[in-house]
């Protein structure tokens, strides 16, 4: 009876030792993951442009966003009028953004007299780490550790300037546009003093427009 117990004993550790996230090779399991949030904004058209007010309404919305570098802006809709074309892509430059060709779907149908601004905005992670699930298991197979690259790879999502390119990546130009290089040093140089009353930090913080948000 007593031998039955280990036996069984011996069983559950073994089955036990055999959990947890497995490296065969040195190519970490933990890779960064892309994913991609729309916000839209419903805004009334006008003749000529938008409709009065709803520029100012716009802007206040972009403000709340906190976009950043990475982010897209696009109009969905009745973007195809001149005025109003113009009208999003000066709230948008206020912001130092351009206008995107085309933007991602978003829930909900666009009422009739309105133009949808839609945000994209892609942010990347590394799911399931920190992962000591083997840390403390025997290894009797030479593989790497459960958290190995979760260190590597979450600092490379976090400092990524665009988690696109994780998925599809940019080949360099060949010439250096000296614009593109000055104009993020310019931003910082006109944008105000921490301590008087300028952003400290990117904050986490998100918004919702009219129509809300959806997550591809």
């Amino acid at each position: 009876m007593t031998l039955l117990r280990i036996l069984a004993l011996g069983s559950a550790l073994a089955v036990g030792g055999c959990s947890g996230t497995v490296n065969r090779g040195v190519e970490s399991v933990h890779q960064p993951v892309v994913s991609r949030a729309a916000y839209a904004f419903d805004v009334a058209a006008g003749p000529g442009g938008l409709a009065p007010g709803e520029r100012a309404r716009l802007a206040g919305w972009l403000e709340t966003m906190r976009l950043r570098y990475g982010d897209e802006i696009g109009i969905d809709g009745a973007g195809d009028e001149p005025g109003v074309q113009a009208d999003v892509a000066a709230e948008a430059a206020r912001v130092g953004l351009l206008l995107a060709d085309a933007v991602p779907p978003t829930p909900g149908a666009i009422a009739p007299g309105t133009v949808r601004v839609v945000v994209s905005r892609m942010t990347a992670s590394v799911p399931g780490c920190p992962d000591t699930s083997r840390t403390y298991q025997p290894n009797f197979e030479a593989q790497t550790s459960s958290d190995f690259g979760c260190a590597t790879n979450s600092n490379l999502a976090a400092m990524v300037a665009r988690p696109g390119d994780l998925v599809l990546g940019r080949s360099a130009p060949g010439t250096t546009d000296t614009m593109v290089n000055s104009k993020a040093v310019g931003a910082l140089r006109r944008a105000a003093p921490s301590g008087n009353g300028g952003q400290v930090t990117n904050s986490a913080g998100s918004a919702s427009g009219s129509s809300g948000s959806s997550k591809q």
